[in-house]
């Protein structure tokens, strides 16, 4: 067997190529390896080798594998032409752009709906503990009356006129290899070999009812803006009977008042005074979770910051609170009495030489 070449060099990219890059690579080698149009030696499979060599490095966790490990990172799997990471297209989509056609699509077949994204604006308490919201979302469920065939009775369907029951028809079609002929799906009857003759008067024929629903939505405690939950089976309605996509719910936490939140932990500036600063004292610092007593050592420093264990945000996945760091500000009074301006004073003899800032700063001053 011989060695598999680099896929950098079967589409023939660098490896610093973007995703637009490789899929236009991609594109034009399909064009020319086809196996039913091209005059190539090996077509079919130089045609295979760069369908490999795509669907590695089209999607970005088994382009970082490869990086990383070469051919090993995939332990010899073979390749799977079904999925393009994540391009909404594949190999026969391509052919029928390049040839007029392809294989059939298959569109008959019962297709999942797309999903869907809505943004929630949620309070800081929310997001640490968790809460319920309500939402309207748009239900995608099969027809009570036809139950999803469309019609408005059994007896309301015909072969179909244009494909006479096969579901694909043959188009012919001017190319840039001449006059090709390929088989698609039927449009009329969208594969389905039958046309409706009369259609359900509930559904207008698409044997899909739609209608609002309020929905609870579980807000998980410790979300952070930017991430996100799954509701399935409410994003848009499905294809050909398929059932609904999936909505996914986007968070915006606000801005509290007073918490800075870091990760899991937060951050909270305490306002001291200078009497509590110089002699120490112990004050109520509030958290979250409530107030916790909190000890300021005398000779405390504006700015000293102190942490309070457990006293954050839990974790969204392992459930383990973050941490409250409090940081003090030691505030200097701007109105005095007379009484308290003489007590400054008294104050503002004190002897501060053995202070290693102010000893530093002295030393400086002498120079």
């Amino acid at each position: 067997m011989s060695e598999k070449r680099d896929y950098y060099d079967v589409l023939g990219i660098d490896k610093n190529s973007d995703e637009p890059s490789i899929k236009k690579a991609y594109r034009t080698l399909a064009k020319k390896y086809h196996p039913d149009v091209s005059t190539e030696e090996n077509a079919e499979s130089k045609f295979k080798e760069v369908q490999e060599a795509y669907e590695v490095l089209s999607d970005s966790s088994k382009r970082s594998q490869y990086d990383r490990f070469g051919h090993q990172a995939n332990n010899g799997q073979g390749f799977n032409t079904s999925g393009f990471g994540g391009f909404d297209f594949n190999v026969n989509d391509i052919f029928s752009s390049f040839f007029g056609g392809g294989q059939p699509q298959q569109s008959n077949r019962r297709r999942k709906g797309q999903d869907m994204q809505r943004r929630m604006s949620i309070s800081f308490e929310d997001a640490v503990f968790g809460a319920k919201k309500k939402i309207r979302v748009t239900l995608h469920e099969e027809c009570h009356t036809c139950h999803g065939s469309g019609a408005y009775s059994k007896s309301d369907f015909k072969t179909c006129s244009r494909c006479k029951g096969r579901g694909t028809v043959i188009v012919e079609q001017q190319s840039l290899f001449g006059r090709t002929r390929s088989q698609t799906t039927c449009p009329v009857c969208q594969g389905k070999g039958k046309e409706i003759t009369k259609k359900c008067t509930t559904c207008n024929g698409e044997g899909i009812e739609s209608h609002n629903k309020d929905v609870e939505v579980k807000v998980p405690a410790g979300i952070d803006t930017g991430q996100q939950i799954r509701l399935e089976g409410y994003g848009n309605k499905g294809f050909n009977g398929g059932e609904s996509g999936d909505l996914y719910i986007l968070f915006d936490v606000k801005k509290h008042e007073f918490y800075e939140r870091h990760g899991d932990d937060i951050v909270i500036q305490v306002p001291i005074t200078f009497a509590q600063a110089a002699l120490g004292d112990t004050i109520k610092v509030p958290t979250p979770h409530g107030n916790v007593k909190l000890k300021i050592p005398s000779g405390t420093q504006s700015e000293t910051i102190f942490r309070l264990r457990s006293k954050g945000i839990p974790n969204v996945r392992t459930k383990r609170n973050g941490d409250e760091h409090v940081v003090i500000k030691v505030i200097t009074p701007s109105k005095l009495t007379r009484q308290q301006t003489k007590l400054f004073d008294q104050l503002g003899n004190t002897d501060l030489s053995n202070d290693s800032l102010f000893a530093k700063f002295k030393k400086f001053l002498k120079k």
